[in-house]
């Protein structure tokens, strides 16, 4: 078995890995993941929202797309999206953490939200958020890492394979000292 690698994919990563990220989402699609598409659903759209969604927001240096490995194979990605206003310029959005079915249960999941932390640390990110479906099997894992959950918004989205609508559970994480945090309550600064 080879050894796990996440790396950070530039544009030209992305485009030349386009098929392998597009068999990925679709598996995920496939496997019941609410990450925005409904079935039926097909490799050449799941390519196409990597062209057209993730790839522009690479190319203007706003969004950290990691990538995990397992020799050649990509096992999952997950996406920081670091495009905010002036005034957010200390936050930043966790999207499509996606572990391909085949390579689930192996701790891939949380190696990428780890790197990913990292990066929002470098980057002087110090509040991640996320919207995970209520009740899904990624939710324990963001608690477990340290995420808060602040509310739940009903119907949120159409489930992937039925006419139902899901709710939709709000995270974020502080990535800042608690003793920072309490300080800056203190002084009023914290906006």
């Amino acid at each position: 078995m080879s050894a796990m690698t996440i790396t950070p994919f530039s544009a030209d990563d992305l485009e030349r890995h386009l098929p392998e990220l597009g068999t990925l989402l679709h598996a995920c699609v496939h496997d019941g993941a609410s990450v925005g598409f409904v079935l039926p659903h097909g490799v050449d759209e799941s390519e196409a929202f990597w062209r057209g969604k993730v790839l522009p927001t690479l190319l203007n240096g706003r969004l950290v797309l990691l990538v995990a490995r397992e020799g050649d194979a990509i096992a999952g990605t997950v996406q920081l999206d670091y495009d905010t206003m002036p005034n957010q310029r200390h936050r930043a959005e966790v999207r499509k953490l996606l572990i391909h079915p085949a390579w689930r249960r192996r701790g891939i999941a949380r190696a990428l939200m780890m790197e990913l932390e990292r990066h929002a640390l470098r980057l002087q990110r110090s509040l991640l958020t996320l919207d995970t479906r209520t009740g899904d099997h990624a939710e324990p894992l963001y608690i477990a890492l340290g995420y808060q959950a602040v509310g739940m918004i009903p119907g949120y989205a159409r489930g992937p394979d039925e006419e139902r609508f899901d709710a939709t559970t709000i995270m974020y994480k502080s990535l800042r000292p608690r003793h920072l945090e309490d300080e800056s309550r203190m002084d009023g600064s914290a906006r």
